[in-house]
């Protein structure tokens, strides 16, 4: 059995839990870890977890693991990966991996030089339909990609951004594109491949933030796909809406934080029913969500393979982020590679500030 640990013990972590005791005897949540030790006792309590330590630091010393799970706000992401890598511990970290690019070219060195291995918590690729999806577009069976969509259209309060570290660059690394959106585009980005320029706009419109609220941005991809991307915290009626329109059919998803088989749809075009039973013969009530990333992260190390989502599947997405700031506030097209080290959006998502007066 596998041992894991988390670090974090906010929300997300019942996540976390849930989907280790849902893998059952694949793997054991044998410790914790949170700067609030008392919210880490209440934690470790309500899901039986045998101890709790005072840091990462010690943690790694007193424990034999697997993969520390790591579910703290985004700023600590990086340090806290690169001191497990140096202890040879694989980590699964939640969305945002990284603050920017360079954070995510850090990690890939470090992981190096060691024997663990960094993936990324990106749930939503690993639903029965999105999977299904990506298969059947490797096959052919859709056709020829041509359009696509990806909304994620939220709503949260000035309540929600008063916890100190949200809404803020050196916290977040980002608004609604960083930490909401982020989920379904890049669920795009794992069907239709590598993305090829990107022209966006992202603006406060509402919210007392440093960053943006909205984002929009349209994208080229390589296989010359054009899609639309609309990320936002101000919509009052919630949406998560992916649509790819291929040759032979449409196939859309609508839900909010999680979906089923039934969430999506397809729809074909004029002589094309064939794709329909081809779309329906593997049906599934399974939502997408943790449980199913950790049972395929689980299945990697028992076939000695890298986990999902690797660091080179994280950087395509992260690279996305950054060229959709750079695209935004420099009012220009960013080509896919034109972001490197001597680039101002290389070492922070702000690259030389947002083009509005700081709120806080």
């Amino acid at each position: 059995m596998r041992r894991a640990a988390i670090v974090g013990t906010g929300a997300i972590a019942n996540a976390h839990a849930e989907a280790v005791r849902a893998c059952g005897d694949r793997v054991e949540l044998v410790a914790v870890t949170d700067v609030d030790a008392g919210r880490a006792a209440a934690f470790a309590q309500e899901w039986s977890v045998p101890r709790v330590h005072a840091g990462l630091t010690a943690l790694l010393a007193e424990e034999e693991l697997d993969v520390v799970l790591v579910c703290t706000p985004p700023r600590h992401h990086v340090p806290l990966a690169l001191e497990c890598l140096a202890a040879n511990v694989h980590v699964l970290v939640e969305k945002p991996p990284a603050l920017s690019l360079g954070e995510v070219d850090a990690l890939v060195a470090a992981e190096r030089t060691s024997t663990g291995r960094v993936a990324t918590v990106f749930q939503h690729r690993f639903g029965p339909a999105a999977i299904r999806l990506r298969r059947l577009v490797a096959e052919g069976v859709l056709g020829r990609s041509l359009v696509a969509r990806s909304d994620t259209l939220w709503y949260r309060d000035d309540a929600y951004f008063a916890v100190p570290w949200r809404g803020s660059w050196d916290s977040e690394g980002g608004g609604p594109t960083m930490g909401h959106g982020i989920h379904q585009f890049d669920l795009l980005l794992s069907v239709l491949g590598p993305w090829r320029e990107v022209r966006a706009v992202a603006v406060r419109q509402a919210r007392d933030v440093q960053t943006e609220d909205v984002s929009m941005a349209l994208v080229t991809f390589a296989d010359g796909t054009v899609a639309s991307v609309m990320n936002s915290v101000l919509s009052p009626r919630e949406t998560s809406q992916l649509r790819f329109d291929f040759e032979r059919a449409t196939v859309e998803v609508e839900h909010l934080y999680g979906y089923t088989d039934a969430h999506w749809t397809i729809t074909p075009a004029p002589g094309h029913d064939d794709v329909v039973p081809r779309w329906r013969e593997e049906q599934s009530g399974t939502v997408s969500g943790h449980r199913c990333q950790l049972a395929a992260f689980l299945d990697a190390l028992d076939s000695g393979e890298t986990p999902p989502v690797t660091l080179a599947d994280t950087r395509t997405t992260m690279e996305f982020i950054a060229a959709l700031y750079a695209s935004a506030f420099t009012d220009s097209v960013v080509k896919a590679g034109e972001i490197g080290p001597d680039n101002p959006f290389y070492a922070t998502m702000e690259g030389n500030g947002a083009p509005w007066a700081d709120a806080r």
